[in-house]
């Protein structure tokens, strides 16, 4: 091809040329790249609840946009994505507890609802503050129909019928009801029980409905067959049963045996050793035996950061979930008993679970794998259950979650650092990823102006190394101001790519915008998150009992210092839920390091009795003088004679995570101390905000208030 130079090309070329002549001579400074806007770099869909048919051909999924929430559905071979809800309002309704019927005519969902919060509500929540209460209702789309969703009534946890006929489900008062597929308005009680009931599951042939009947301290599993047969209960006892799990051929129940709420009053706020076992019982008797104990080790306790996720799979095997060996890993157990044998051996943590169409392969996410950085990504991973050989499915420099097996193919959700979280298909004989909803992607979302979070490591004031991510843009002034970032949780880690969590999908969102607006910000993957082992997430000392964690954030204060791009002056801190009580308690001990802040929904005050651990009030011993002490001391509360620092709080009053006093009390100690401080309340939100409208609001407020305070010369 010929090229042929006009006067103002050659114009352009010399100044090109005297650029590089003079970045040849001289350290060129790298330039900033163009700044975007708030709004565009949090307009992407985001994809939640991606599941599989049993049909092998259809995956369906949630794409939540700017808060609108929609249930998308595509099927093989094309997997061509189409909307089949029409939702149009940022109205803070849950889409939660999809199931496609084993015919694949219909997807069945819950909207409505707050399924993250640590109490139940009394009633469900209303962010958008509707005059006209709202309900949570079980729903159901015919996939050949889109927009003519069918309401089956107000409950929860739905469970479709192997017919695909009827869709059992938990009603609001926790019993359970029935309702056939196609007619709305037509839900009855299937049956009374006097426990309250969670866990519905279908026996293979629909014969019989299995589920968990809470009794406050203890539970039981449950069998129902019909209006003529008297509920049955698989060896009942003083235990917490869970998780009912049919063989393939409905002749065995497989649950998991947990201790009953009672025995001697805790002392502290220690982690306790919790055994677990499995037990196996006839479905037709209610004879069970237990197949499996774990060890009385705390590692080997029963998860409190994780599902165990039980299974029966085919070739007559039973996995689960374990922490035995330190790491979140797969198991694979005889149901007639035995040692179970560990499928995923390593120093990584296993973290969803999926199993194959065929049942003989278990699919699985881990922090894990081939490419430098692997432990702050996710990858996918899949092991044969007979055998325990494994496969990668997944790698690079990308994260994977929530795999969906489908058939021949994989479903699941994909993220890069600068590509946000996209449902994605993959041929499990070979081929390329694709991204099915790509197209959702706004025009102006900045994927390119993004950057590359880098993973580092550092040591905390007590000498513990902790990890983190680094966000930090090329260009701007020698010395810029800096940020930590705390998680919440607190079992959580934070990725070098968007995270599988919405709420944290928000917060590597928010840091994106502050790198690119000239701010450094660490994120701190603290002592008590998830992803580098059990000991990691269970350290002594912990949030009561002493605040331990609390070093790892100095330590990333003191990493921050360190660098000669940053202004060691201009240091805030920021972070939600756990990191909101972090966030408090550097501003309440170190103003000397930490000149502002800003704390959403946090725990301010250790000691108070909502808090205290279990056994549950009315167990307590009388003399708890020394934790509360202790307790207190770990609070940011204990520390407000010493905070200096000004302080954005950020909460909606309907939290139920986290008591709203909490920043009730907080705000009028700062007042009463003259902490400069201000405040943003959304009537009506819980904790995991439910609307766009609001994270938009209160992460404009946190960057606002971090750029006034951090940027403007106000800083302390």
């Amino acid at each position: 091809m010929q090229v042929r130079f006009n006067a103002l090309s050659k114009v352009v070329i010399a100044a090109i040329a005297a650029v590089l002549f003079s970045c040849a001579t001289t350290v060129c400074q790298a330039q900033p790249s163009p700044k975007f806007s708030l709004e565009s770099v949090l307009g992407y869909p985001f994809p939640l609840h991606l599941v599989a048919g049993a049909d092998g051909r259809m995956v369906a999924w949630v794409i939540d946009q700017r808060g609108v929430r929609n249930v998308y559905v595509a099927a093989a071979p094309d997997y061509a994505p189409h909307a089949i809800t029409h939702y149009t309002a940022d109205d803070g309704q849950e889409i939660t507890n999809l199931s496609i019927s084993r015919d694949g005519a219909y997807v069945v969902y819950v909207r409505g609802g707050d399924h993250d919060s640590n109490w139940p509500a009394l009633f469900p929540p209303d962010p958008a503050r509707n005059p006209v209460a709202p309900h949570m209702q079980v729903w159901a789309v015919p996939v050949q129909d889109p927009g003519k969703a069918l309401a089956l009534g107000d409950g929860d946890t739905p469970a479709i019928s192997p017919d695909s006929k009827r869709v059992a489900f938990v009603a609001q008062n926790q019993s359970v009801w029935s309702a056939p597929i196609d007619e709305p308005g037509k839900a009855a009680r299937l049956f009374f029980d006097e426990g309250q009931d969670s866990d519905l599951q279908w026996s293979p042939d629909g014969s019989a409905l299995a589920f968990v009947s809470m009794r406050t301290d203890h539970s039981f599993i449950g069998v129902y067959r019909g209006q003529a047969t008297p509920l049955r209960f698989l060896s009942p006892s003083t235990s917490q049963d869970l998780e009912p799990r049919w063989s393939p051929d409905g002749a065995k129940i497989a649950y998991i045996r947990t201790p009953g709420i009672g025995g001697p009053p805790a002392t502290d706020f220690a982690f306790a050793k919790t055994p677990w076992a499995i037990w196996v019982a006839d479905a037709a008797t209610g004879t069970a035996h237990r197949i499996w104990a774990s060890a009385n080790t705390l590692r080997a306790s029963f998860p409190d950061d994780f599902d165990p996720s039980l299974r029966w799979t085919a070739g007559n095997a039973l996995t689960f979930l374990s922490s035995a060996d330190n790491w979140p890993h797969l198991y694979a157990l005889s149901p007639g008993g035995g040692p179970a044998r560990l499928l995923t051996p390593g120093a990584f943590m296993v973290e969803d679970t999926a199993l194959s169409h065929d049942g003989h392969t278990m699919f699985y996410t881990a922090n894990h794998g081939r490419t430098t950085g692997d432990f702050d990504r996710r990858h996918i991973f899949s092991v044969d259950i007979a055998t325990g050989r494994t496969r990668e499915i997944t790698a690079g420099t990308r994260s994977e979650w929530s795999p969906a097996a489908n058939g021949n193919a994989l479903a699941f959700v994909q993220a890069g650092s600068k590509q946000p979280p996209l449902v994605s298909v993959l041929p499990l004989a070979g081929g390329t990823i694709r991204a099915l909803d790509r197209n959702l992607l706004p025009a102006d979302f900045p994927q390119s102006r993004l950057i590359v979070p880098k993973s580092v490591t550092f040591r905390a004031a007590d000498g513990q190394m902790t990890h983190g991510q680094l966000f930090e843009s090329a260009g701007g002034p020698a010395k810029k101001p800096a940020l930590v970032y705390v998680h919440g949780g607190p079992p959580r880690q934070m990725l070098t790519t968007w995270h599988y969590i919405d709420y944290y999908s928000n917060g590597y969102a928010v840091n994106q915008y502050l790198a690119n607006h000239g701010f450094i910000v660490l994120s701190v993957n603290y002592r008590l998150g998830v992803g580098f082992g059990y000991d990691y997430a269970h350290p002594a000392n912990w949030g009561p009992t002493g605040a331990s964690e609390y070093n790892d954030v100095l330590g990333g204060n003191a990493f921050l210092r360190r660098m000669p791009s940053v202004d060691a002056k201009r240091i805030g801190i920021w972070g939600g839920s756990y990191g909101g009580y972090l966030t408090a308690l550097a501003l309440a001990r170190n103003s000397n390091l930490f000149c502002t802040g800003v704390d959403w929904h946090g725990v301010h005050d250790w000691s108070t009795t909502e808090f205290l651990p279990n056994p549950p009030v009315r167990y307590q011993m009388p003399d708890m003088k020394k934790e509360r002490r202790i307790a207190w001391l770990s609070s940011p509360d204990a520390s407000i004679a010493k905070w200096r620092s000004p302080v954005l709080l950020v909460q909606g009053d309907d939290d139920h995570n986290v008591h709203f006093h909490q920043t009730v009390d907080l705000a009028r100690r700062l007042q009463l101390a003259g902490v400069p401080y201000s405040e943003l309340v959304i009537p009506n939100e819980i904790h995991g905000f439910l609307r766009y409208a609001t994270y938009f609001k209160a992460d404009t407020a946190t960057v606002d208030y971090l750029t006034r305070h951090l940027t403007a010369g106000d800083c302390r």
